[in-house]
């Protein structure tokens, strides 16, 4: 896939309005970010929907929503009432979901930008854009960075760090899984629009589609981040 400069122009410009928003409402309170949640949760549900209908069995899609977009949506909210990241840094920001957000910014962003310079091996047939070099380009880069900066961020340092807090490679393992399961999610949502016969599930982002195209990735890795800050943080 070829660098297209007007569309990354498109995409870049969407995407700080869109960050800004979404960072507002995460880190004013936590009505704001119970709101922004609920909103973008129904934003989420109203696209699945105009998908699932158009599926043999649509009762069988309706049930997997529950799974696929509200549990996941209820797990990211529990990330904030559970955060043991935020009491390290001693802050009421939701350090974990935005980690968890910033993962799949630098994922989805970083992937992009590899796979249009060096990609050429195809990914899947599901969605034929994606490359593998963009893919471990992606992870590589989403590791590197977010492994990298969290620890700092929390003032944690490898020669200090007890049992009792995070370990400095905590954050490079949530970054991996969120990465990779990040992009599970991506396919995941490109087959559910390839079933439909649609190339967005909506509009509302210029140059990113729908609320599903936005969050795809984020619907698959918050359960597993959820799951790890349980077994091991």
């Amino acid at each position: 896939m070829a660098f297209n400069r007007q569309v990354f122009l498109q995409r870049a410009t969407t995407s700080i309005f869109f960050v800004a928003v979404t960072l507002a409402g995460l880190c004013w309170n936590s009505w704001s970010f119970l709101l922004l949640v609920m909103i973008i949760h129904g934003g989420c549900w109203v696209e699945y929907q105009q998908l699932y209908t158009s599926f043999r069995y649509p009762l069988r899609y309706l049930l997997l929503g529950l799974v696929y977009l509200s549990l996941a949506w209820a797990l990211f909210i529990d990330l904030k009432a559970i955060d043991p990241l935020a009491a390290i840094a001693n802050t009421t920001i939701p350090v974990l979901p935005l980690f968890v957000l910033a993962c799949m910014w630098v994922n989805d962003t970083m992937a992009y930008l590899v796979g249009s310079f060096i990609g050429r091996t195809p990914l899947s047939v599901i969605s034929p854009k994606k490359t593998w070099e963009g893919t471990i380009g992606g992870v590589v880069l989403t590791v590197s960075i977010a492994g990298f900066f969290l620890p700092r961020i929390l003032g944690v340092d490898s020669a200090t760090a007890s049992p009792l807090v995070i370990h400095p490679y905590d954050g490079y393992v949530m970054a991996f899984l969120a990465a990779v399961f990040g992009t599970a999610g991506d396919l995941f949502e490109s087959k559910l629009k390839r079933m439909a016969g649609v190339k967005d599930s909506g509009r509302i982002l210029p140059g990113h589609g729908g609320w599903l195209d936005r969050f795809d990735s984020l619907l698959w890795a918050t359960p597993v981040i959820w799951l790890y800050t349980r077994l091991f943080l």
